[in-house]
């Protein structure tokens, strides 16, 4: 079945919600429908008195349908208020092809039949009498008892149906044919804003109106007699009269405001010439304050410059320079000459006893530094040939170098080397033990006792070349920390 617009007769598609259309829905459809208009109702019984004239059916059976249906007059009521319409239960008649008749056993005996073939069997009768339910008072029309499909009708007929009544239930509860495509609806959307944009018009055209009226009326009601205008007129004088001597008071006092204002303006001049000098005196003292604290960043960027080379200055250790402390393989260095010999590196002697002479100048200048004099001995740097010298005793000179030469001197030289190192690890042990009196928290990896530092002896006469290159390692190792805590400021 295909469904056209009733304005344009377009062929139309109807919208899945009205095919699957769920009988909740539809009733609560026809229920919110406004209630048949009197020109559809007298149509539709109009129309349902020629239906029943134009049936194939005997007199008394159309007589039966008469009295069963009620008459217009019998369904007209009394009007009720608002608030009882909402309370009364809404009753939804269906249309007239939709209404049908349940007739008994006995009233289908006594009917005669003047066409065999017009009457129904009764086993169809009693077929559609358990279709329904016999609470139902609303017949099925006639013409569509005997068809048999619609006792057990399909999913689809039964949606069509379905649909079909809700169009016919909604043409006959408004003034306009359903259905309708989009472009009709939207049409007719339109011209019924512009009705009802025109009857608001109206209507505020009739309250402007109603007010106006009312007005008039008040106006009528509220006329005056002679004797109370002429009073009103007297009392509408007098207060002429003080309204016209409260202007003159007016024109008075505005004079003096006058007066006032001109010696307001003469004195706003002079503040205005006074505050003109001020920002000219302003702006010079600006001009001042500024080249001021030009001047003044200018000496501060000075100060900081001096400021950080004078931090780098006292940062700047010479003594590092001077004096670089190091190693190379098992021999201990200082700038780069190597203190010691083994047998497989052979270091030739005028190294060892310049490297000699640096240590002990570097000895010298740390108890020069700390204002420290050595117990009994006398440092006497001299590079290559430094020497110590013993102040009590005998005063023996001790010569701080080593020579390779085989003769029987060396043996004596080698003793007097011997004794010039022993003494100046002496020299050694009493400056540590200075700088532990004064900060406790030093530490000292290795041990003095005598003339052995770290369990190896400095003499080099009756010693392995190994443990005496180690022994001196260690001399050049207490050196550099305490050469680190003399220039790190640890004394003071």
């Amino acid at each position: 079945m295909s469904y056209v617009c009733q304005q344009c007769k377009e062929p139309l598609q109807l919208d899945a919600s009205l095919v699957d259309l769920a009988p909740s829905a539809y009733d609560m459809i026809v229920a919110s429908l406004p209630s048949v208009p009197a020109s559809r109702a007298r149509y539709a019984t109009d129309s349902e008195a020629e239906k029943i004239a134009q049936l194939p059916s005997p007199s008394a059976s159309k007589a039966a349908w008469q009295q069963a249906t009620p008459s217009d007059n019998s369904r007209a009521s009394p009007p009720l208020s608002t608030r009882a319409q909402g309370k009364q239960p809404q009753r939804n008649f269906p249309a007239p092809n939709e209404s049908f008749v349940l007739l008994q056993e006995s009233m289908i005996r006594s009917i005669p039949s003047p066409v065999p073939g017009a009457a129904m069997p009764k086993k169809a009768t009693l077929g559609n009498q358990k279709n329904f339910p016999a609470k139902n008072t609303h017949p099925l029309p006639a013409h569509q008892q005997p068809e048999p499909d619609h006792s057990n009708p399909t999913p689809i007929s039964h949606h069509l149906r379905s649909t079909m009544r809700l169009f016919n239930v909604l043409s006959t509860r408004s003034d306009i044919d359903h259905p309708l495509c989009a472009e009709c609806t939207q049409i007719l959307l339109s011209s019924l804003q512009r009705q009802l944009d025109e009857t608001k018009k109206e209507r505020d055209g009739y309250i402007a109106f109603e007010k106006e009226v009312r007005k008039e009326r008040e106006r009528e009601s509220l006329d005056l007699s002679r004797q109370d205008a002429e009073k009103k007129i007297e009392r509408l004088k007098s207060e002429e009269r003080a309204a016209v001597e409260q202007l003159r008071l007016a024109d008075r006092e505005r004079e003096q405001l006058d007066e006032e204002l001109k010696l307001l303006e003469a004195e706003e001049k002079a503040l205005e010439e006074e505050e003109a000098e001020f920002w000219r005196s302003h702006n010079e003292h600006l001009l001042v304050l500024a080249e001021q604290a030009s001047r003044l960043a200018s000496l501060r960027a000075a100060y900081a410059a001096d400021y950080a080379t004078l931090e780098k200055l006292e940062r700047t250790n010479v003594y590092n320079d001077a004096f670089c402390i190091g190693h190379d393989g098992v021999f201990g260095t200082i700038n780069g000459l190597r203190l010691g010999r083994v047998p497989g590196v052979p270091v030739e002697w005028p190294e060892i006893n310049a490297a000699w002479g640096q240590t002990l100048l570097l000895l010298y200048t740390i108890a020069r530094k700390l204002d420290y004099t050595f117990e009994n001995y006398r440092l006497i740097p001299m590079g290559s040939f430094s020497r110590i010298e013993r102040t009590v005793g005998d005063k023996a000179t001790y010569e701080l170098y080593g020579s390779g030469d085989l003769h029987l001197g060396r043996l004596l030289h080698n003793r007097r080397f011997d004794f010039a190192m022993v003494a100046f690890l002496e020299c050694l042990k009493q400056l540590i033990d200075s700088v532990k009196s004064q900060d406790p928290t030093i530490e000292f990896p290795h041990q003095i006792v005598k003339d052995k530092i770290g369990e190896a002896s400095v003499k080099l006469q009756f010693s392995q070349e190994e443990a005496w290159t180690r022994a001196l390692r260690h001399v050049l190792l207490a050196l550099k920390i305490v050469l680190k805590w003399t220039t790190n400021g640890g004394n003071g």
